[in-house]
């Protein structure tokens, strides 16, 4: 257990909604499009720093997104264990964000199972592609 795992209790990783669905909706386990290069699945235990992570990493990537939330647990159930560490890339872009050096982000050994997801939060973008909000009161999945 760390210190992050101690103050935030759940974990986020953004998506984009077409694969996410894809996913759930043949109840696969779900593997971002960057799993292979980067050995895990980002996530993210600070909800402050979800909009910095979103906007260094996937403002050039189009489209509808989401957020997962879940729990180190949840995924644990599933077999999937998490482990935070230092902040990584994702893919080539390299992780020089705001708050990147200033705590340790969960890396999911493995995939994320859609029965591990405790929440789907809406995202909210601009026509730019920033990333402006989470709504952390939606809870549909």
């Amino acid at each position: 257990m760390t210190l992050a795992h101690l103050e935030h209790p759940y974990l986020f990783h953004l998506v984009q909604a077409e694969l996410w669905r894809a996913a759930r909706d043949s109840n696969r386990i779900y593997y971002p499009p960057t799993y292979e290069q980067d050995g895990f699945t980002h996530a993210t235990a600070n909800p402050q720093l979800l909009l910095n992570v979103a906007n260094h990493f996937y403002t050039d990537v189009p489209g509808t997104w989401l957020c997962l939330q879940m729990t180190i647990d949840s995924l644990l159930s599933h077999g999937i264990r998490t482990v935070f560490e230092g902040t990584a890339a994702v893919g080539d872009k390299q992780p020089e964000f705001s708050g990147s050096e200033d705590e340790l982000f969960p890396h999911i050994l493995g995939g994320i199972p859609p029965a591990a997801v405790e929440a789907v939060l809406g995202v909210e973008r601009d026509g730019a592609g920033n990333f402006l909000s989470v709504s952390f009161n939606d809870r549909g999945r």
